[in-house]
């Protein structure tokens, strides 16, 4: 397997990261044959089929060319526009051909990579000039592959251009004795043949280049577990990092909720260890709803915030650690509890209105589920 600058083995197929910045790059799999071979076969075929009046047009022009009037011979003045001219024409009539094989030429390379445009590829680079990375790239498994294909290219072409050209040899022969508009037309259906047989030809060598070119790409983008991991860092953030941003909204979100204790009707407490702060509007909530809870060093605070807010504080271990474990913040009770708040508001409403006579119940009914901390997600989760 390849190895990277550190020893390690290239192992792991490319991230999607990894791919398009490849992409930006202008780094992605092409085929310099398979182009060949569109371009081949596409203007072999437009002679065959079109060659013949572009032929004839060019034999007319070849006689036009050459068919002078006695005052162009002699004045240099109207002899140099009528060579533009023809000059002109000539184009005109090349000018679908050429067209057609730019745009081939242009478009082919977008079967192998499909269609990519950067402008990091159009920068100049040091490594381009540099005859050290020059001679890296030549005697690389690509550059090896490049000789290889080359070599092959050429004998395969070659040796197919020598079957055909001896197939028509009798036909080449006779090309002198036909008149020029048919020897014209004649000689660009033979190079259209010629085209084609070479396209033929490059056939074999372009679906040999095309999977080698496609697998070497994915090869030199293939990744490290190392490069993985750092580039898993990059995107996610480093675990210090999101460690920093846990703890932060982890504040903020106390800081939220202990905004909202001065709101609750009671603090219920554990005494010490539990502080849960509940509010009940009749009108507007169908039932208590949680507004802050915490433990040891919040529960204190919320303490404190209810002592400075005049909020009675309700000791009631079992309903506060009940509370505690089976509800969410900004969560109305769970129906279980319902009897035991709802005692427990009656008997705050009494000290608001300073009735004298006003006592707790001890009676407050709590499940024995409801006080098992590990069953309390799930059943938060059925609640939800």
């Amino acid at each position: 397997m390849a190895e990277n600058e550190n020893g390690q083995e290239r192992s792991e197929a490319p991230t999607a990261k990894r791919l398009r910045e490849s992409r930006e790059k202008g780094q992605v799999a092409r085929s310099r044959e398979l182009n060949t071979f569109i371009i081949l076969i596409v203007g072999g075929a437009f002679l065959l089929f079109l060659g013949g009046g572009m032929a004839a047009r060019i034999s007319q022009l070849m006689i036009d060319g050459w068919t002078l009037e006695r005052g162009l011979i002699f004045d240099e003045g109207l002899l140099v526009p009528h060579l533009q001219h023809l000059l002109g024409r000539a184009l005109l009539i090349l000018a679908p051909l050429f067209g057609l094989l730019m745009v081939i030429a242009l478009m082919g390379p977008i079967l192998v990579g499909g269609l990519n445009f950067s402008t990091q590829a159009l920068m100049p680079k040091f490594s381009k000039v540099n005859p050290i990375s020059g001679l890296k790239r030549v005697f690389s498994v690509q550059g090896l592959m490049e000789l290889v294909k080359g070599l092959g290219k050429f004998g395969l072409v070659g040796i197919v251009a020598t079957l055909a050209i001896m197939s028509i040899w009798g036909n080449l022969l006779t090309l002198g004795e036909l008149p020029v508009e048919q020897a014209i037309v004649q000689t660009v259906h033979m190079a259209a043949w010629l085209f084609l047989i070479a396209a033929a030809a490059l056939l074999v060598v372009a679906a040999i280049d095309v999977p080698f070119q496609v697998w070497n790409h994915q090869k030199q983008l293939r990744m490290t577990l190392q490069e993985i991991k750092d580039e898993f860092k990059e995107t996610e953030g480093k675990p210090e990092v999101k460690g920093r941003i846990r703890q932060l909204q982890h504040e903020m979100s106390q800081r939220r909720m202990m905004s909202e204790v001065p709101k609750a009707d009671v603090v219920i407490t554990n005494p010490t260890h539990y502080a849960v702060a509940i509010s009940y509007v009749p009108a507007i909530m169908p039932a208590p709803r949680l507004l802050a809870k915490g433990t040891d060093a919040v529960a204190q605070a919320i303490r404190a915030l209810a002592e400075e807010h005049r909020i009675v504080r309700v000791e009631a271990p079992r309903v506060a650690r009940a509370i505690y474990f089976t509800t969410d913040l900004n969560q109305e009770i769970p129906n279980g509890l319902f009897v035991a708040v709802a005692r427990i508001l009656a008997y705050v409403y009494q000290i608001r209105r300073e009735d004298p006579d006003v006592e707790l119940a001890d009676d407050l009914p709590v499940p024995e589920e409801y006080l098992d901390p590990r069953s309390a997600p799930r059943r938060r989760r059925r609640r939800r």
